[in-house]
């Protein structure tokens, strides 16, 4: 049997049953706390799932107590007491997540993300929600800028609070040598008492919330690479030119997220060539190929197209190619455009994986 957390906070809710029950012989009657009590006890050793944790700690505390304080139970309290706990079970229609975070998972997609942040915000000083669990949450690129103006010792209380996959991401994420006195912190963290974790964690989230809400996801770097992905070539040369005169570095980055026909031999692999080749139509294939062959600094992404495909697909495409007569280069635009989008579709899907642009 295995509880949510709004279904363990009703086992230390005086409420919780329906009428105390009576023990045999008329002894005295059982306290809501007591009842919380003998159902844990039972749950644990039939080793069932209890998210205790999850609990508000003073909870957590009346709950131990009570268990510490109680010895034994008659089989005939322990049958009074389960059938009493599992009929208020029955009576549960909807259960409902615990605190705010679990609310916003619930309505994610459903509400605006400023409403969403606002109440991130408004709830950032109640001492009462595990700021933890929203910081888990929240993205390694928008907890990274924060961490790198916090001092060692919070990085290194950070560090220890997140999972290990997302520490070991994060640590990977700051610089070489802050970096390695970080992970030595982490071994100074020993001594640190709750208090100062959750109060770490709380300013860390307030942090974090109040950082204003990006219109888009991407950088603009990003976004100006992307159109000109699968902008015509004449296009993408002439914009380019135009901000490399007009803003040198922000053309590097517009270069660096920048992939074209050109790129595949570079930064495509040569295991996911297949892949890409399935999802474009087989008659574009040839004419981007075809065109490809004829412009020298395209034709090492067409060879390596065509030397990591199946050699019975290879030998049909050679000779599609062959019989293919002269391409206009409007159309050869729109047939490399595709296999680029096709490209950037599994690479959003996590499929393909690019090679990173050299410097």
């Amino acid at each position: 049997m295995a509880f949510n957390p709004a279904m363990l906070a009703n086992l230390t809710n005086p409420s919780s049953f329906a009428a105390p029950a009576v023990v045999e012989g008329g002894r005295p009657r059982i306290s809501p706390k007591q009842k919380a009590a003998i159902i844990v006890r039972l749950m644990l050793a039939e080793g069932a799932p209890l998210k205790v944790a999850t609990l508000p700690e003073d909870m957590q505390s009346e709950l131990t107590q009570e268990l510490g304080k109680m010895r034994r139970v008659s089989r005939e309290t322990l049958r009074q007491v389960v059938e009493e706990f599992l009929g208020e079970l029955e009576q549960v229609g909807l259960s409902f997540p615990g605190g705010l975070e679990g609310a916003l998972s619930l309505m994610d997609g459903h509400m605006s993300a400023n409403a969403a942040s606002r109440l991130r915000r408004l709830s950032g000083g109640n001492a009462s929600v595990d700021p933890w669990e929203r910081i888990n949450g929240v993205s390694l690129d928008r907890i990274t800028p924060v961490l790198e103006e916090e001092s060692i010792e919070v990085c290194a209380v950070v560090l220890s609070k997140l999972p290990v996959p997302r520490a070991a991401e994060l640590l990977s994420k700051l610089p070489g040598e802050r970096a390695r006195a970080v992970a030595y912190a982490v071994s100074l963290t020993g001594n640190v008492d709750p208090d100062t974790v959750h109060r770490i964690g709380l300013a860390l989230a307030t942090q974090l919330d109040s950082q204003p809400l990006k219109a888009f996801d991407a950088g603009p770097g990003e976004r100006v690479g992307a159109i000109l992905n699968v902008a015509a070539a004449s296009t993408r040369d002439e914009v380019l030119k135009g901000l490399i005169e007009q803003d040198k570095d922000f053309a590097e980055v517009v270069k660096k997220n920048i992939f074209t026909f050109e790129h595949i031999k570079a930064r495509l692999g040569p295991r996911d060539v297949p892949k890409v080749v399935r999802l474009v139509d087989q008659t574009l294939i040839v004419t981007a190929l075809a065109y490809a062959a004829s412009v020298p600094d395209l034709t090492p992404s067409a060879e390596h197209i065509l030397a990591n495909l199946s050699q019975r697909l290879t030998q049909t495409l050679r000779e599609e190619m062959a019989q293919r007569g002269k391409i206009k280069e409007k159309d050869a635009e729109e047939a490399m455009s595709a296999i680029v989008l096709a490209i950037r579709q599994l690479e959003g899907s996590g499929e393909v994986v690019l090679v990173e642009p050299e410097q």
